[in-house]
Parts: structure tokens; sequence; C-alpha cells
């Protein structure tokens, strides 16, 4: 479960760097803060797939961001 977890906050902590890296490149900003997010974000989820055995499906992923939400919530 610990595995699902990691990705789902990989998953999160990518989906928004990737507006922040936009608005860095908008700005003329170096995007150092946006582009380090993704890169643990990318790091996190790589972690996640080789602790579960048998890894991921792209098509189990998304049961998977459902459960560790319905986890959390209860």
């Amino acid at each position: 479960m610990l595995s699902d977890y990691l990705l789902t906050i990989g998953l999160v902590v990518g989906l928004f760097s990737i507006p922040a890296m936009l608005s860095a490149y908008a700005d003329q900003r170096p995007p150092r803060a946006s582009m380090a997010a993704f890169i643990l974000s990318v790091a996190t989820m790589a972690f996640a797939y080789t602790q579960k055995p048998g890894g991921y499906a792209p098509m189990d992923v998304p049961n998977v961001v459902v459960e560790v939400i319905a986890d959390i919530i209860n």
C-alpha cells in the first residue's frame, strides 16, 4: 500500500510542477524549484514502480489514485 501512496504523491507533485515550470518560462525566470519538484516526482513514481511486485499497468493508475483518496477520506 505504501507504493500506492508514493505513486499518488508523485503524480500530484508532478501535476502541480508543470504549470509552475510554464509560468517560470513565461516570466523569463529559471525554473529551479519547479524543475526540482518535477524531478522529485519522477523519482518518487519510479521508486513506487520498483517497490510494487509486478509494477503498475497504465490502466491501474486511476484506480490506485481513487483507492488512496478513499483511504485518506475514510
